[in-house]
Parts: C-alpha cells; structure tokens; sequence
C-alpha cells in the first residue's frame, strides 16, 4: 500500500508544472499531510539512494522533481541541442540585477545596466521570471519590479536569500576588470 501512495505522489510531482505543497499532495492523493510529509521524505531518499537521474527538492515553498546535478553534461548537451530558448547577456544581467536590488524600477535598472531595458524587462516577464511587485512611492509613480516563484524554481532555490552573497562575485569581476586594463589606463596623464 505504501509502495502504491509513493507511487502516485511520484506521478503527480513529474505532471505538475509547478512546486506542490504538502497539503495540496494531501489534498489531491486523500491522505493526511503527515503521511504525505514521510512519503515525500521517503521518496526523495529512494531516489537519492539509487542514484537516479532525478531529485526531489523542497524549493519555493513546495516539493519539485529536478534533474540530478550529477546528470548536468548530459543535461546541457541535451538542452543546448533542442530548440530551448537561451538567455542573452542582457536578460542575465537585467535578471542578476532585478534579483539582487528588488523591487527595483525600469530606470534603476536601465541606470545600472548602463543601457535601456524596457524590453529585456518586457521579455523576462513574458518569459514569466519577473513581475509587477508594486508601485514606488515618487512622483509618476513607478513600477518596482521583483522575480517570481518561478524564477527561485528554476535557479532551484527556496527563497530570494538564498542567492549567493554579491560581494565575493564583485571583487572577481574587479580583478578581471584589472587584468584587461591597458597599460596606462589608470594613469592620468596617459
């Protein structure tokens, strides 16, 4: 019996198109969310244990079937031969920047990026990563954006404060800066 619940958890996780509670898996499998609760523990180490392709993760305040991290080579080959739509630089950077300064509106972002980025902000929040979080409190009232559930869902993470601290990744993009500089450039007189 327990065999067969684990069964249909398995099968309602790999259809679901987004994170799934432990109380909406109750809800659809008829089963109290304690017993959900050890089915998803108990799904997540079989999976783990037999070293299978796919992982359980409990991410953006519901459980979600990933690809193993140990499958990535065959994972990226795969996807960068497929049709998959790819990330510019300017959707990364717009992304980065809306993820660690949010709610942040469309001229900070373009302030930042040095650049306009009405359509790449257009184009994340078709491609559904970002989102309208509210309206700043300035004259013309701005929108202030903010990422989504799906974006934590596809970067795998359960919240915003999970992203990795900016400080480190600054001080490499220095000393990269630093490494490419011409010689003289720091020099006025140059």
């Amino acid at each position: 019996m327990d065999e067969t619940r684990r069964r249909d958890l398995e099968a309602v996780l790999f259809v679901a198109d987004e994170p799934l509670t432990a109380a909406a898996l109750g809800q659809v499998l008829d089963l109290p969310r304690p017993e959900v609760e050890g089915l998803l523990s108990s799904l997540a180490a079989s999976l783990e244990d037999r070293g299978s392709g796919i992982v359980l993760r409990n991410v953006a305040g519901g459980w979600r079937l990933f690809t193993s991290g140990d499958a990535l080579p065959v994972v990226e080959r795969f996807v960068r031969s497929s049709r998959h739509t790819r990330f510019t630089k300017a959707s990364l950077e717009t992304l980065a920047i809306v993820a660690y300064k949010q709610p942040v509106t469309r001229h900070q972002v373009s302030a930042i990026r040095g650049v306009d980025a009405d359509g790449v902000l257009r184009a994340l929040t078709d491609r559904g990563l970002v989102v309208e979080v509210g309206r700043e409190d300035s004259p013309g009232r701005p929108v202030l954006f903010g990422t989504t559930p799906e974006f934590l869902e596809r970067l795998g993470l359960g919240s915003v404060s999970d992203l990795p601290p900016l400080a480190p990744l600054l001080g490499e993009a220095e000393e990269e800066e630093d490494d490419g500089a011409a010689p003289g450039a720091d020099d006025p007189a140059a």
